[in-house]
């Protein structure tokens, strides 16, 4: 998946949601140590900078290079490309090793991975007892009654040219295999629903729609998703260019531990 997601690195900086401070706050009081994290997927490295604030070391790892070139940087966040031809022993070791992460985050990415494969690495890494596996993802917006339907036609269009593993994203990660033993935050087929208030501009959300890897995949078939009478549409909807706009996004997080 990294090279789809390397053609719309660039997008993803200002264009993507800032989650909430809060949620870093009940992860960090879930975990009786604060010494190491890792945020996998990290792309622009925006989770891995809001658990900084908890935690004395991040690591922030991606197979994307693209994405660590556009990530932002912090004192106590190192980034590292680990393309997904690593091994897992190699992978580990770059972290430090068994037994040695407080933390483990995955934000809006972790249903694009080989799953049983990133499991087995978190029951590795895992400090235990007391680390934590968190992942979270959005997959709506909620912008008003005349807008809301707009948009709904819009993503109906996207649908052919997304990865099948989105479902899980679709789902709210409600069918997302998740083995971990629940810490009151989501659990397998129940995850914590969640919402991420938001300022947006017109251009803003254009750029959000222009970062979808199903409308990038759609681009290099010939398809114009976002063509300018759509663009216009929303546009509309909207109530014009100019109008900066209160949304929401809709929010969903499992988090847990190995299971004993």
């Amino acid at each position: 998946m990294a090279g789809l997601f390397d053609q719309q690195a660039d997008l993803y900086l200002d264009a993507r949601p800032t989650y909430p401070s809060d949620w870093y706050s009940m992860l960090a009081a879930r975990t009786p140590r604060h010494s190491l994290a890792l945020d996998v997927g990290t792309g622009n490295g925006q989770a891995a900078i809001g658990v900084a604030e908890h935690y004395d070391e991040v690591i922030g790892t991606d197979v994307s290079e693209a994405q660590l070139q556009h990530a932002i940087p912090h004192p106590k966040v190192t980034y590292l490309y680990t393309p997904s031809s690593i091994s897992n022993d190699d992978f580990i070791s770059s972290i430090g090793g068994e037994n040695s992460v407080d933390l483990i985050t995955v934000a809006q990415a972790v249903h694009w991975f080989d799953l049983p494969k990133f499991y087995s690495l978190v029951s590795r890494l895992l400090r235990r007892p007391g680390g934590i596996l968190a992942v979270w993802c959005y997959n709506d917006i909620v912008v008003s009654p005349t807008f809301d339907p707009v948009m709904k036609r819009f993503h109906d269009t996207t649908l052919p040219y997304w990865n099948p593993n989105i479902q899980y994203l679709f789902d709210g990660y409600k069918t997302l295999p998740f083995p971990f033993e629940s810490v009151g935050l989501g659990s397998e087929g129940k995850p914590l629903a969640l919402d991420i208030p938001k300022k947006l501009t017109f251009e803003g959300f254009l750029r959000m729609l222009r970062s979808w890897s199903a409308v990038v995949t759609a681009k290099d078939q010939g398809v114009d998703l976002l063509s300018e009478n759509v663009v216009k549409g929303f546009e509309s909807a909207w109530g014009g260019s100019n109008l900066v706009r209160s949304i929401a996004y809709k929010a969903f997080m499992l988090a847990g531990k190995v299971k004993l």
